[in-house]
Order: structure tokens, then sequence, then C-alpha cells
């Protein structure tokens, strides 16, 4: 009720408790599987957990979350609660749920498989608003608008350039966030990272334990690949990562928290990108400039005549929550020992807030940019609000050539002066400066003076940013 940016989207329902269930029950299934294929599990006992797995309405959300409180995570209880049922599936199952595991294993790789699902619904999101953006910044490549700096207008600029701004950001956000999806890892090392216990329930079950450190013991100092490949547990490592589809780490990350790192790297920057958005379109749509407007404005429970950006403000409250989430998961770096007491489990709540942030902000994008409206009349009107002060800069740069530097920012700044103290328009004050009138014609003095006229390179801009890359 407190979070209209992200109820009913995607991102909503892939990081609800119901989905973190599913990616749990999934990393169970799949490290049974990899142990299975390695011969280290029956093929029946990884079917009859898969299949116990696969019945999510098993398992009571609210009833996992009570039960957590005693171990402090909810791998805990699914555990016990998995291993029940695929033991009713096949009696010899159950001791092959979680084996070799810890806790943390399943949750991060749940975590990690959460990420991956959500960000697919992001990713699309922003690829459908950059597509927006992109017709927006072709329609209105050479539409002029007043450029503000430090709230105050600047020079003039088209809205195409601004639109393709915007798109260069959410471009920029959706290939960090791409990045960051392919590299997301699978999480296996067992009780301190060391995946010992791989090890030894191979060795319990084909008698050869220690065949892992064994094999390290023979290899010496020998680090090449025939090595590594006869590690039993290195090997469940990448059929592990393998069977969940998530990228095999180097490292059991237990405590090297770089994947949660640039997971929020990427998010903040993700936010920030959209937040630009939407503070351009909340400033812009302010009813005393009336550049742009949302096609389907909310309204106010007590002003009738009122259109608000509702969709803008959104994304904007978006914007400033997630770069304090991803402070909290930068500060979860700093853990100690092989598993931390806090730093990992302060991880879970911001990171799942974050993503479901971001994943409002990004489908609020969508229905912002589709439908966004522009009012170039305004834009023109706003141009001229200044009675001309907004061509300053392009009557200087053609001054300086036809009396020098010195003496045309003197020339200006008292038009300037008296235009402002007087009330009048620069024109008719340039005008009654001899010098100037020397110098310019009234036909070019209003050239000069047409702001549509010092657009610069922005329309060149737009189409070099428009412009198609790649083969």
């Amino acid at each position: 009720m407190l979070a209209p940016g992200r109820a009913g989207s995607a991102a909503e329902a892939a990081t609800g408790d119901a989905a973190y269930v599913r990616a749990m029950l999934d990393a169970e299934a799949a490290l049974t599987r990899a142990q299975a294929a390695l011969g280290l599990a029956p093929a029946s006992a990884a079917a009859a957990v898969t299949a116990a797995a696969a019945v999510t309405g098993c398992y009571d959300v609210r009833d996992l979350a009570l039960r957590s409180r005693a171990g402090g995570n909810p791998v805990i209880p699914l555990v016990a609660d998995l291993t029940a049922a695929a033991a009713e599936l096949d009696p010899a199952a159950g001791e092959f749920v979680h084996r070799g595991a810890t806790s943390q294993d399943i949750l991060d790789t749940a975590t990690m498989l959460v990420a991956s699902r959500t960000l697919a619904t992001v990713l699309a999101d922003l690829g459908r608003a950059a597509g927006a953006l992109a017709r927006l910044a072709a329609e209105h490549r050479d539409t002029p608008l007043p450029g503000r700096t430090l709230t105050q207008h600047a020079v003039p600029t088209t809205f195409g350039l601004k639109a393709v701004g915007w798109r260069s950001l959410l471009l920029a956000g959706h290939d960090r966030l791409a990045a960051v999806r392919n590299s997301l890892p699978a999480q296996l090392g067992g009780a301190a990272g060391t995946l010992a216990a791989v090890a030894a329930f191979a060795g319990a079950d084909d008698g050869s334990a220690g065949e892992g450190a064994g094999a390290r013991d023979r290899a010496g100092a020998d680090d090449s690949d025939s090595a590594r490949d006869g590690d039993i547990g290195l090997r469940l490592l990448a059929g592990y990562a393998a069977e969940t589809g998530l990228a095999e780490p180097d490292l059991p990350w237990h405590t090297l928290r770089t994947p949660v790192a640039d997971l929020a790297g990427a998010l903040a920057f993700a936010a920030g990108a959209l937040g630009k958005v939407a503070a351009d379109v909340l400033v812009l749509s302010r009813t005393e400039i009336g550049e742009l407007s949302e096609g389907s404005g909310g309204g106010s429970s007590a002003m009738p005549h009122k259109a608000n950006p509702v969709r803008a403000t959104l994304i904007a409250a978006a914007a400033r929550q997630v770069p304090a989430l991803a402070a909290v998961l930068f500060g979860s770096l700093a853990a100690e020992d092989e598993r931390p007491a806090g730093a990992w489990h302060a991880e879970w709540q911001p990171l799942r807030e974050a993503l479901r942030l971001v994943g409002g902000a990004a489908r609020d994008s969508v229905e912002l940019v589709e439908d966004l409206r522009v009012h170039p009349h305004r834009m023109r009107a706003n141009l001229d609000a200044t009675d001309g002060l907004i061509a300053t800069e392009h009557l200087a740069a053609a001054l300086t050539a036809l009396i020098g530097r010195g003496e045309a920012r003197s020339l200006l700044d008292r038009a300037v002066r008296r235009a402002v103290e007087e009330d009048v328009e620069l024109e008719d004050a340039l005008r009654a400066d001899p010098v100037l009138a020397a110098a310019l014609t009234p036909q070019r003095l209003r050239h000069l003076l047409d702001p549509v006229t010092y657009l610069g390179s922005a329309p060149a801009l737009v189409d070099r940013a428009l412009r198609p890359t790649g083969p």
C-alpha cells in the first residue's frame, strides 16, 4: 500500500516471498541433480528432490518465516520441509537434500536467481523506454526550448537533444544491468567455503574418502587444468552452476561480496538514470513552464483542476531511495571471517527493495515516455520570456568579430542592464546604442536575437546519438 511505484509490477512478483521460496527450492534441486550427475547421489534421489521442489504450494511462506527465527535464516526450515517431501516420494531421497551445502549457499544462490529473473523484466522495460525516447528525439530533433543551468535560462537547446540524452542514460543503465546479470554466480562452499563436505560424502559413498584433498596432495604445486578437473568439489561447483543457469564462481563468495556490490552499483546507476528523466519531466511540467505533461496525469483529492505528473513522481521517489540501499550493500563488503554475523543478513531486504524499486521505476518509465506530451508552443513562449536575453551569447560572438571582445562585452552589459531596469526588450535597448547601430543592420540584429538561429550542433548530436551502431 505504501509502495505504489512497484505495486503490481513484474519486479514485485519476481521478488516476493513466494519467488524466493521458488528460487531456494530450485537451488536445492539443482544441487542434488549436480551430485547425481557426478555419481554422488542416485538418479532416483535427484528425481524425487526435483519433484518435491516443484510443488511450491506445499511450503507455507508465513510458517517458514516464523520458523526461520530459530536459526536466523529461512533455508533451515525449508530444508526440513523439502527433506520430508522428498522422502515421501522416495524414502532414500531425503538424505541427499542439501548434502554438502550450508544455508548461505542456498540463499545466496536463490538471491542470484531472483535477481536474474527480476532483471530480465527490468531490462525489457529499459529497452522499451529507450525506444520510445529515440522516437521522441527524432521527432523533436529541431524543436527549440530554453536550456537551463542553475535554474536559469542559459542558451537554446532542442527537446530532441534532451530526449536523446535521457535515452543515453537508460541505455547505459541497461548495459550495466545486463553485464551484471550475465555474471551473477551460483554459491557453493559448504560450512567455511572449502567444499570439504563434498569430498567427505564422496568418500563415504564410494570408499575414496578425501578424494578432493588427495588429488590436491598428489598434484602438489601443479596448477594444471587436469589437476583442477580431478577435484570433486570443483567439479560439483561447475555442475551446480550449470544446473542453476548461473555463472560458475572462481571462489565461494560467502564473505567476498563482489557479486552483491556489483549488483548494487548497477541498480543505483539505473535508478539515477531513470531519476534524471523524472527530474526533468517534473520541472518542465510545472504550471508556469508547461513544456511537457504526462499523458495520463494523476488527480488530486482536493483540487479537481490538477493533473499531477504521477509517473515521474514515483520514479523520482525510487531514485532517492536506491542509493541509500546500495550503501548498505556496499557496507556488507566489510564482512569478517568465513561467514559474518549480521553483514550477510543485512543484505537481504535492501537488495530485494532495490530490485523492486528499480523494477517499478523502469515499468513507470515506459508509461511515462510512451505517453509524454510535448508542447512546442510553450517552449517557444519560454524562449521569448526574457525578451531576447537568452541570445546574449550569440550576440557576443557576432559583436566580438566586429568590434572586439572588450567593447562587445561592455556594449551588451549596458544594453542588458537597461533592458532589465527599464523593462524594455533587449532589441530596443541595443538599437539605441550608436556603436551597435553602426555595426549591425536591423535585419542582422533580429536574426541574432532569434533563439532558433543559435542551436549549435544540437540537431547533429541527435543524429549521431540515434545512428545505428555495430554490424
